[in-house]
């Protein structure tokens, strides 16, 4: 299969060449995250893309990533600090229109999720459930960009308090989460390039009850 193939191929870009990532490809990596599984549907985060070399740069400050400033564009993964009635409401609103129904056909479902979001979990448990969600689409843009075969690295090492302030995530409920970085590899400087991809073997890895 192809998506072997291209898993096999990517690896984590430690040092990126000076060539953007062709326009289409980012919309179409978009595209797919915006496609992924989260939670019920309700995509608790969001995704901001930079391209900007000046806002990377500031970003970059105070962490050993410098791929941060290097890739071509920077995919910030920002996920809700809760999850809140209007939410809920707009999400409902939202499946009516896509599905072409009434809100109150949807009444069981959107008292289901008020019960788990608004009475059954704190802000701090949501938030976490929200976080997690990202990394179900940082998953799922990894896949993308290999497919696309444009180069990437994800990322935890930053300031998220940089991060939040620079890209005002505070004022609209939202914490950075995770990174990911694409563009295209500068090979000859990378040192990770040529070495072997290391898994476990599948024996091992996986478990399967018959």
């Amino acid at each position: 299969m192809d998506l072997h193939k291209n898993l096999k191929w990517r690896y984590t870009v430690k040092k990126y060449s000076d060539k953007k990532v062709e326009q289409y490809k980012v919309d179409k990596i978009i595209e797919a995250i915006n496609l992924s599984a989260t939670s019920t549907g309700l995509q608790p985060f969001r995704v901001y893309v930079i391209e900007n070399k000046e806002v990377q740069k500031v970003l970059r400050e105070g962490s050993f990533n410098s791929q941060i400033e290097e890739a071509s564009h920077l995919l910030v993964f920002a996920s809700f600090e809760n999850i809140t009635q209007e939410h809920i409401d707009d999400y409902m609103n939202l499946i009516a229109k896509e599905r072409n129904m009434s809100v109150s056909e949807l009444t069981d479902f959107q008292k289901a999720l008020e019960f788990y979001f608004l009475q059954k979990h704190t802000p701090e448990e949501n938030a976490i459930w929200a976080a997690k969600q990202s990394y179900i689409g940082l998953g799922t843009a990894l896949i993308a960009a290999a497919e696309l075969q444009v180069d990437s690295t994800p990322m935890e090492g930053f300031d998220p308090v940089k991060f939040d302030e620079v890209l005002k995530l505070k004022e609209k409920g939202l914490k950075s989460v995770v990174l990911l970085a694409l563009g295209y590899r500068d090979a000859p400087n990378d040192w990770n390039v040529n070495l072997k991809k290391v898994r476990l073997p599948k024996e091992e890895f996986v478990v399967e009850l018959k």
